[in-house]
């Protein structure tokens, strides 16, 4: 598997015959562009290109990036783990949150925020202590306390990641889980599907992919 780039790489060009054909080949499907390792002029060009959706996980680079490109249109997603120390910078900034995993975050949400925020929970399906995210055995009580206390939060679906070292068979179950449990809470939302796997994530009920090495020239 090709690693995107350590660090942002202001000469990295995107793809536009791909990104053309994928914008086909998805439908309705949104394509979120994990933006971490791009600069602000490809940020553009992947906008004039047709990927309106931009997906950071660092909050410093999503500062720079979104008082840069002011103007430009975009919808901003925030798709890494939040840390709460840092959610107050960006929190009225952020069009949808993808890593709502926490009470307490929750709770900086809706005393920073001034409109209600569109958030996918972020779903973990294996007890991993060194994974983020709700597990299932506790996902009823958080969302009937988001959904009871927390006007500022709104719930869209559910966020989910597989491991490195799943089978694709092993992957497809993850998806189709996932969207088995976000239709008991009357979710229609899912942020599931990266480069590597966006087609099977799409086939098993993904609304939303989160592409990254996939839009450039490598």
């Amino acid at each position: 598997m090709i690693k995107l780039y350590i660090e942002e790489n202001p000469n990295l060009t995107i793809n536009k015959d791909k990104i053309k054909s994928l914008l086909n080949e998805v439908g309705n499907v949104e394509i979120v562009a994990a933006t971490k390792y791009i600069s602000e002029d490809a940020m553009k060009d992947l906008y004039n290109a047709g990927i309106t959706s931009f997906g950071e996980n660092r909050v410093e680079p999503f500062i720079r990036k979104h008082q840069n490109l002011k103007g430009l249109g975009a919808r901003w997603h925030f798709i890494g783990h939040l840390q709460r120390n840092k959610a107050k910078k960006i929190i009225n900034d952020i069009d949808v949150l993808h890593s709502l995993d926490s009470i307490e975050l929750a709770k900086i949400i809706n005393n920073k925020r001034e409109t209600p925020l569109d958030c996918y929970i972020e779903l973990k399906l294996v007890d991993n202590p060194l994974k983020d995210g709700v597990l299932e055995k506790d996902l009823d009580q958080f969302i009937n306390e988001i959904r009871t206390n927390y006007p500022k939060i709104n719930i869209i679906g559910l966020m989910a990641m597989t491991e490195p070292d799943m089978t694709d068979n092993e992957k497809k179950a993850l998806f189709k889980r996932v969207v088995e449990i976000g239709h008991h809470y009357n979710l229609s939302k899912f942020s599931m599907g990266m480069s590597e796997d966006y087609m099977d994530a799409i086939s098993s009920g993904s609304t939303c992919i989160r592409l990254g090495r996939i839009l450039f020239n490598m």
